[in-house]
């Protein structure tokens, strides 16, 4: 494999490499401890080190180097590492096998080694084997591209026509192109739509006219499937001004579902860096394909549809039948195979879905081939159960790579089997109270060492044993009699169903689980369902002592998580008795800080104590942490971080829920974000902060089985029971108040407890009081009304309306950005607004194709809103040059340099939006004094420094002669005598010394002839260019003429004093000044010179001397007070920024040196 060019420094390494081959320029190296029969001491300790490295950082074999004889400078190009004296190695390849290794080393002999023969200099060679090494990585990553598609050719004959029509940078992969029609209002354009891993790009040529258009995916705000007059179905994009439709596909399916995968990985990777993690297949944007996007696809859905881990990886999907007994048939459906799970659905929705994790899995068989039962597999699982697949393609393979994880899983995860304890959860339905301590369901066990079994027993006891409701049973004060019979009932129904389907996490889960969920789990059973439900037991059961050890490093830190923690403690379900003590709220503290502990990112946010204090009424206190894990990091993703993206998605969702099952209710409140910010609590409280607890509970219930879904029918349910009255409101705080009132009196019939306080009602006594509600009706009727919705549906109204939310978070970022920077400047706001864009769109071009792309370092949406986008001094000199109005030829890029050294105060190499517009604004709306002043700032420290590559080249002109007169002539024969003038505005500057605010230091002569240089490029091909030229000609001798006399004044004042003399020279008086005083007094040059050259003092000249010598010449006052338009510098910067980032970098990724053909 071809190595990146990469700069590694490694002196005195250790021998660890053996050469195998060598030539002129390159040596074949062999790693020690591989290959060798018995080895030596050195070879054995790499080998060992390198078969305990993880995967990712051993290193591969055999390498080859270049070799540099006789240059001093280290800077090998990837894995290549000093050996010895002062030759330089370029590590330029690497093998996993001998053999492939030496197919390199041929190539190299063949094409490589007569080349580099005739280069002279050493520096030449390196240069021209980085840009061959360069080019070969880049052909074999577009043949790899074009291989992994279906038809390679014609990919590749694509990808060519892309480069070749958008020329966008090499890192601007393309996944995959379609033919297709752009309307352009009612005329279709028929041309090639090219998705790209930042860009929608289009094309067509038709009669002769040629059409690019180029969207970034982090442009586009929506992104739907719609109709128009002419044809019934096509692809909307809409971006911030223009809406663009694409139809005639062959596929509209798959062309639809590519494009909103690639808007979501950009969206989400770009401005979402907060609470997204690409999956490892995604991780380099430039290696995406369209199957790595139809995977990631299958995977979301995957772990949607069963709510498994995020670190879940799909490996197969396959149709096939399971033998289902209680319906005594097999049920079509197809077969989910991941890393650690064995799923199947049926595919009739609700019929039968199974979850089989492997640590539960006891082995995997074929069984015999019949015409009954034809390629038939059984999974026996540690609770006496065996699942029968048959109808199975491939089966061979399939049984291989099943057993295969199998057994990885049991080698991570070490398991016994407790025959002599053979209860299960149906076993102990009739002893409930065992029921609440009893975590292992099918009796597994994590096989632990004595220590870590001892480390458990000691921190045991600071955990609460058992679920905190069975040590505050509630007396029933109303009617017990009629309620616990009702308990009793449902603990049989729930008995009947296990002994039917199953008790342990492998159960048949059908439609007739989904009604017993529905009337309410009983409280004994109720914790352990819902681990078994949302997956958490197979948490629990594979971390064992995990938690204990979490408590036992969290406990007694304080920081600002904790402090929130400690103000909420006490707001938990505060009518509760279980947390009207410090019972219930240590355990909660507890729970509550070891997540944080576990998931910084996430750590702690409000309502997470809500739900923890629910699930710690009905869970032991481990059990409730995994849950609380499930529930923020797999059930409710995105919803618990800083601007709780994910609530705010699913709200979208509810909101289009609203328009297709309520239209009614839609039309009438035209505006649905007040519904919106209604059910925000809904979705991150699970209703618990506005419903009685008692019933909330039974909501948390539904939650479990079926996830986000039971909350938006039930959502549904609550809004059409309040219909008429929400219709009749007359504002949205009386539409508040009624569904308050509604949701304050859903009562609870079956709980086995007296109902609780509630404090949730935002309503007087003297109200009429509001009819009861019972939550099992409630929950009936959303399940019968609105539970048609399947995971593949809310999944896909996620990802369309996650686009929506992160572009709503970008829009109010960028409108409070503007409000800040819009009273500071005189930019118009249609013009602030342009130049946002463009400095976004900056930001973001370095975050497509460079590498490595420091997004973290610049887009953090936790920050301050005008500091969350920032720009670097590479991406300000693009900026610069496209929108300053100082442009000055090959000068604009170290001027630009200056201004970014002068805005960057902090010294992080990183400036905001609002600096940026500052400089700019004094450039456009200044006043003269105010652009000068910039410009003098521009070429003093900070701005100018030692280093600045321009400023050691002394600017060398006759026009800055020193014995140039003060007096010239003008065309018309007149002369102008300029010491008057001089005279009477450096008079004036004195008085107005007084009333700077803060004295900038003096320019030095070295800084001055940089200051001279910018103004003569500055006014290169303006129209006045020859007056320009003759009038700073005119003012640069001035200030050169002020700066020697202000030198000869200080050394002599300096003299005079070290001899302890008194000067000898008159003080001038105020009407005459003293920089003309020698000239005055009629000193011959001779007596000018009284002091010796090395006496004297530093040339100097001031702001105020620059700005009254630029006064005295009209021409240059017109220049820089003439007005200056930025519409057409924005309009230009639009068209053209994309063209400079791509030159730029074509320019960086060309060789040092073309080698010229004979």
């Amino acid at each position: 494999m071809w190595l990146k060019p990469e700069e590694v420094l490694l002196k005195n390494a250790l021998k660890l490499w053996v050469t195998q081959k060598s030539s002129c320029y390159f040596i074949l190296q062999r790693r020690r401890g591989h290959g060798e029969g018995g080895g030596r001491l050195t070879g054995r300790l790499v080998g060992a080190l390198d078969a305990v490295l993880d995967s990712n950082a051993r290193v591969a074999p055999f390498r080859i180097l270049l070799q540099v004889p006789g240059s001093q400078v280290y800077s090998p190009i990837a894995c290549g590492e000093l050996l010895s004296g002062s030759d330089v190695y370029w590590a330029v390849a690497t093998g996993a096998t001998l053999e492939e290794i030496n197919q390199h080393w041929d190539w190299l002999e063949q094409n490589l080694l007569r080349t580099l023969s005739v280069f002279d200099s050493k520096d030449d060679i390196a240069s021209f084997v980085k840009g061959k090494v360069k080019a070969l990585i880049a052909e074999e990553t577009s043949s790899r591209l074009a291989e992994q598609e279906e038809e390679p050719e014609k990919f590749r004959e694509a990808l060519v026509k892309f480069e070749a029509r958008f020329n966008f940078p090499e890192a601007e992969k393309l996944v995959t192109y379609y033919s297709c029609c752009c309307w352009k209002g009612r005329v279709p354009r028929q041309g090639w739509l090219y998705l790209s891993i930042n860009h929608l790009c289009f094309y067509s040529f038709f009669l002769g006219k040629e059409l690019k258009l180029v969207v970034p995916w982090v442009d586009i705000q929506k992104l739907e499937r719609t109709s128009n007059v002419f044809l019934t179905d096509t692809i909307r994009i809409t971006t911030q001004n223009k809406e663009r439709d694409f139809s005639m596909f062959l596929n509209l399916d798959e062309v639809f579902k590519i494009m909103e995968q690639l808007a979501d990985v950009t969206l989400r990777r770009l401005l979402d860096n907060e609470g997204f993690d690409l999956d490892p297949g995604l991780q380099e944007p430039s290696q995406i394909t369209k199957r790595d996007l139809e995977a990631r696809a299958q995977n979301e859905f995957f772990r949607a549809l069963f709510r498994l881990p995020r670190r879940e990886k799909l490996h197969a999907v396959l149709d096939c039948s399971l033998w289902t007994p209680f319906s005594r048939c097999h049920t079509a459906g197809r077969m989910f195979a991941s890393d650690s799970y064995i799923c199947f659905a049926s595919k009739e929705a609700g019929c039968c879905k199974v979850i089989l994790p492997f640590r539960e899995v006891v082995s995997i068989e074929k069984m015999e081939d019949t015409s009954l039962l034809p390629n038939p597999i059984i999974v026996s699982v540690r609770s006496k159960m065996a699942f029968q697949f048959i109808e199975i393609t491939d089966r061979d393979s399939l049984v291989e790579s099943l057993l295969a994880r199998l057994k990885q899983v049991h080698a991570d995860h070490p398991v016994h089997y407790d025959t002599t304890q053979d209860e299960d959860l149906a076993s102990s339905v009739s002893h409930s109270t065992s029921v609440c301590g009893d975590h292992r369901f099918g009796r597994i066990e994590m096989v632990s060492s004595q220590n870590s079994e001892e480390r458990e027993k000691e921190m045991s006891p600071q955990l609460h044993p058992k679920a905190l409701v069975a040590g505050f049973r509630r007396s029933g004060s109303q009617s017990p009699d009629l309620r616990l019979p009702r308990e009793q009932i449902k603990m049989r129904l729930w008995n009947d169903h296990f002994v039917e389907y199953g008790s342990t996490v492998c159960m048949f889960r059908t439609e007739k689980i989904r009604k017993l969920v529905a009337m309410g789990i009983p409280e004994s059973l109720r914790g352990k369902l819902w681990l078994l439900f949302s997956g958490a037991v197979t948490d629990l059961a594979s971390h064992p002592g995990y938690y204990g050890n979490l408590v036992e490093e969290s406990m007694g830190k304080c920081c600002l998580v904790t402090e929130e923690i400690e103000r909420d403690l006490h707001r938990s379900l505060p009518e509760h008795p279980a947390f009207q003590n410090e019972t219930g709220i240590a355990a909660l503290r507890r729970v509550l800080t070891a997540y944080a502990h576990r998931n910084p990112r996430i750590g702690y946010c409000q309502s997470m104590n809500i739900l923890t204090s629910l699930l710690l009424l009905y869970a032991e206190e481990e059990e409730a942490f995994w849950l609380l894990v499930a529930v923020c990091e797999r059930m409710l993703p995105d919803y618990f971080n800083h601007r709780v993206i994910g609530a705010q998605v699913d709200q979208s969702v509810f909101e289009e829920l609203i328009k297709e099952q309520l239209p009614e209710l839609a039309e009438h409140m035209h505006d649905l974000s007040a519904l919106a910010s209604v059910s925000l609590s809904w979705f991150l409280t699970l209703f618990l902060s506005i419903m009685p607890l008692e019933s909330a509970v039974n909501v948390v219930d539904c939650f479990f089985y079926d996830g986000i879904k039971a909350i938006f029918q039930l959502g549904l349910a609550v809004l059409e029971a309040n219909a008429e009255d929400l219709c009749s409101s007359k504002d949205d705080s009386q539409a508040l108040m009624v569904l308050s009132r509604f949701l304050d009196h859903i009562k609870n019939e079956d709980s086995p407890g007296p109902p609780l306080g509630s404090h949730h009602a935002f309503f007087s006594d003297d109200q009429e009081p509001c009819p009861m509600t019972d939550i099992a009706d409630l929950i009936r009727d959303s399940y019968e009304k609105f539970g048609d919705q399947s995971v593949a549906q809310i999944e896909h109204m996620r990802c369309k309306h996650r686009i929506r939310v992160l572009q709503g978070h970008e829009d109010t970022t960028k409108q409070n950005v503007l409000r800040v920077v819009i009273p500071e400047v005189s930019v118009l706001p249609e013009d602030l607004e342009e130049l946002y864009d463009l400095f976004k769109r900056e930001h973001m071009m370095s975050c497509y194709w460079e590498q490595p792309r420091p997004v973290a370092l610049r887009h953090d949406p936790s920050r301050p809103y005008a500091e969350q986008y920032r720009i670097d001094a590479r991406q300000f000199a693009r900026l610069f040059q496209l929108v300053s109005p100082w442009t000055c030829g090959a000068h604009t890029e170290i001027l630009a340099e200056r201004n970014f050294r002068l805005l960057d105060e902090n010294m992080d190499h990183l400036i905001e939006f609002k600096a940026f517009v500052s400089c700019l604004d004094i450039m456009y709306n200044g006043e003269m004094n105010e652009k000068i002043k910039l410009l003098y700032r521009l070429h003093i420290p900070p701005a100018l420094t030692e280093n600045d590559r321009d400023s050691q080249s002394p600017l060398k002109n006759p026009l800055l002669s020193t014995s140039r007169p003060l007096v010239f002539g003008k065309s018309n024969g007149d002369t102008v005598d300029y010491q008057k003038q001089l005279k009477q505005m450096i008079k004036d500057l004195v008085k107005e010394k007084d009333k700077t605010e803060k004295e900038l230091p003096k320019m030095s002569q070295r800084e001055f002839i940089q200051f001279c240089k910018t103004l003569y490029s500055m006014f290169h091909e303006d129209p006045e260019e020859n007056d320009l030229y003759q009038a700073i000609a005119t003012v640069t001798t001035l200030l050169l003429q002020i700066g020697e006399v202000g030198q000869r004044g200080s050394s002599s004042g300096s003299c005079s004093q070290e001899a302890g003399e008194e000067p000898q020279a008159p003080v001038p008086s105020p009407e005459q000044d003293s920089v003309f005083a020698d000239t005055h007094n009629g000193k011959s040059p001779r007596e000018s010179q009284a002091f010796p050259e090395e006496a004297q003092g530093d040339w100097t000249v001031s702001l105020e001397h620059i700005l009254a010598s630029l006064l005295t010449e009209q021409s240059l006052v017109n220049f820089f007070e003439k007005p200056l338009d930025i519409k057409s510098k924005l309009e230009n910067a639009k068209i053209n920024q994309y063209s400079l980032k791509t030159c730029e970098m074509s320019r960086q990724s060309q060789p040092e040196l073309k080698l010229s053909s004979p």
